[in-house]
This record gives structure tokens, sequence and C-alpha cells, in this order.
């Protein structure tokens, strides 16, 4: 099944004013923030081959991404919860905390709009909205936040490895491989390190931290 621009079309066919695609990256790793993008493309847009960010390949993505945020008939906005957050609220809170960022900093009017969201319901947005299961893969919107959103944090994992390189974050942008987690081994977890992670937390546990 490849996205189409089908579920945007029929709020605005039922009047909205406009649409946004909201989706994150980086729930999973054991490092850096959740980044969470919010996306609204023209109502003639055509975006055939753009897909789920987890589809394409990394040369794709960076492609889309320099497309979709060089057209200035998209409005679009990415946001981040870090690490802090992240172990203070837990990583779903702060994924909620991340999207809610996006979608304000459209700046757009709510009133007017509709939220197509990846995945269950999102609690606190402040606008109306329709949550889409594998929504990255069946919309276009979402798809583009999709990718904004890897991207982004991708380029963020990459800068941190320049800064932390014992820890190979530009290979696996945080998420626990077995490299990582050999590295957390030798070298303890960093200030970028979820501590409330499970194996996180278990190595600090063992090295008394």
């Amino acid at each position: 099944m490849a996205a189409t621009f089908d579920f945007e079309q029929q709020h605005y066919l039922n009047g909205a004013g406009w649409v946004a695609g909201v989706d994150e990256a980086g729930r999973g790793p054991l490092a850096g923030p959740v980044v969470a993008a919010a996306v609204v493309l023209p109502r003639d847009y055509q975006g055939g081959g753009l897909n789920d960010s987890k589809k394409l390949t990394a040369l794709a993505r960076q492609r889309w991404f320099t497309q979709l945020t060089a057209d200035s008939r998209i409005a679009w906005c990415v946001a981040e919860a870090d690490v802090q957050e992240i172990d203070s609220l837990n990583i779903l809170r702060a994924t909620w905390l991340a999207m809610r960022r996006a979608v304000e900093g459209l700046g757009l009017e709510c009133s007017t709009g509709r939220l197509l969201i990846d995945g269950r319901p999102v609690p606190g947005l402040p606008c109306a909205g329709e949550a889409i299961v594998k929504g990255d893969g069946r919309s276009w919107s979402i798809a583009a936040a999709s990718v904004l959103a890897k991207v982004h944090r991708d380029r963020l994992m990459q800068e941190a490895a320049e800064r932390y390189p014992a820890y190979g974050f530009e290979r696996h942008k945080g998420y626990g491989t077995r490299a990582h987690l050999l590295a957390l081994e030798q070298h303890g977890p960093c200030e970028l390190h979820r501590r409330s992670f499970a194996p996180v937390a278990g190595m600090q546990l063992a090295l008394g931290l």
C-alpha cells in the first residue's frame, strides 16, 4: 500500500482550512532526544514516492528533507523533548510533548485545522485530529513528518558523535545495538543517555553511578 493524499482531501472536503501530518522519531533509542514534526502540504501537492521514512533509503530521506523544507508552500516545524524531559516524564509523555511543540510551532489557527497523527490518539494537542495506525505509510502529510523528524534526529546524533566519539552514535543513532551496549559497558553512560531506560539504569547500578 502506497501513501496517498486521501485522508487530507477528506478533511478538506469536510471544511478544514489546513491539515497537518504529525509523526515522531526516536522513541526507542537509549540516548538522545525524541523528535516530532508537523507538516502541512499544499492542497494540490503531488507526493509520488513520498513514504514512511523507514521504507526510504538514507539518501532518499535526505533528498525528501531538502525538497520539503525548501518548498515555500509547505508549513512545517520540527521540535524535540530532551533526555531530561524523557527521564522525568517517561518516553510516551515526552513524545506527546514534542508533538505538541511541533504543532504549536506551525503558528496556525487551530480552529480551522485538523491533524493526522501517526499511530494512536495523542492527548494534549492544541488542534483536533485523527489518529491513523501506520499512517506514515498511508498519508503523504504524515510521511513528510516522519522524514523531517527522522533526518533531523539523525543529524543531531551525528553531531553528538563528534562530542562523544566512544559510543558510535553516528552508526546506531543511540539505539541499543550490540556495539552500543559494549561501549556502555566500557565507558558508562554520557549525558545523552536516558537514565530511565533499563539498559542504561542497569549500567549505572553496575558502575555505582
